[in-house]
């Protein structure tokens, strides 16, 4: 067998409270390392999915980073060229933490690296969110961009596909449980009411708008008051076990922030510094504890880097 490219794609939170499908950070652990070799057989093909429990399918077209891949070889006008790629999953499918996305953006990083670095990082970005259309219905950005170039990212949405990395002061660090329940996005979007009351867009815009404000600043005051969503959160809430309990120890044990990662069923609390998330890591997962309900916890800095080769 020939050698390969192989590359760690970390998992990303999405929304970030006030930023609905605007905001995402890069998270340390987990993520998903795919592998990639060049064929004799022309085209993309997936040769192994591992940790996935079968839930993924190997039909190019059908998987997130076999379509990421086709994009970006149809991009750079490599129609005869062939590419073998393994994917082994080291994060929950379903769990609001970038799992499709982080399999895309590890796809076309790896190709990119294969093929000698014909586009830069930042290039690769339209062809990994062009696949989270088959898991979302949408070309959405919020985790596509933190798990490709890392760090705090401002997506902006309509004609222009951009990624803008804000700042984080330091020692920023993040708890994030998962209960082990599947919520998948496009379930979590149809929940959604289509319109928006004006006092409500206006409050959680100011939310947003403080947030970034506060993360030039380093103000943890001014992000505490920010991490509010008052529009996303009361409408997903009910479809996570114990949210408001999970939220609530949360804030008790001295998080900025709690809500929900992406569409669920995560629960992210942002932290002033790694003892204070380990505190409150410690104080979400004793409420499944206590209901004796499956769950995973992750403590993690904001990952600066994106996806790396390993």
């Amino acid at each position: 067998m020939r050698s390969g490219i192989k590359v760690f794609a970390p998992a990303s939170v999405s929304n970030v409270a006030c930023g609905f499908d605007l905001l995402g950070f890069a998270l340390d652990q987990p993520g998903d390392e795919v592998i990639v070799r060049f064929s004799d057989k022309p085209g993309v093909h997936i040769l192994m999915i591992t940790g996935a429990k079968g839930k993924l399918p190997y039909e190019t077209g059908k998987n997130t980073a076999g379509v990421a891949a086709q994009k970006l070889l149809e991009h750079l006008g490599e129609k005869t060229i062939g590419i073998e790629l393994e994917l082994h999953k080291k994060m929950p499918i379903g769990s609001g933490l970038g799992s499709s996305a982080a399999s895309a953006v590890g796809a076309v990083f790896a190709i990119n690296e294969l093929l000698k670095h014909p586009l830069e990082k930042r290039e690769l970005l339209p062809f990994a969110a062009e696949a989270e259309r088959i898991s979302s219905g949408a070309a959405h950005l919020d985790n596509v961009a933190p798990s490709l170039i890392g760090g705090m990212v401002l997506v902006q949405k309509g004609d222009t596909m951009a990624a803008h990395r804000l700042p984080t002061p330091k020692g920023l660090c993040v708890a994030v449980v998962y209960p082990e329940v599947e919520i998948l996005t496009k379930k979590a979007r149809q929940i959604l009411h289509p319109f928006v009351p004006l006092e409500k867009h206006v409050e959680q815009s100011s939310y947003l708008g403080a947030l970034i404000v506060g993360l030039y600043q380093s103000d943890l005051d001014l992000i505490q008051r920010s991490l509010q969503d008052v529009i996303i959160e009361p409408q997903r809430a009910p479809l996570i076990p114990y949210f408001y309990e999970v939220k609530e120890a949360a804030l008790r044990h001295g998080a900025l922030g709690c809500s929900i990662s992406g569409s669920g069923p995560s629960i992210f609390a942002l932290c002033a510094n790694s003892h204070i998330a380990q505190l409150c890591g410690e104080s979400m997962s004793r409420i499944f504890d206590d209901a004796k309900m499956g769950y995973q916890l992750f403590i993690s800095a904001i990952n600066q880097e994106g996806v790396v080769k390993c």
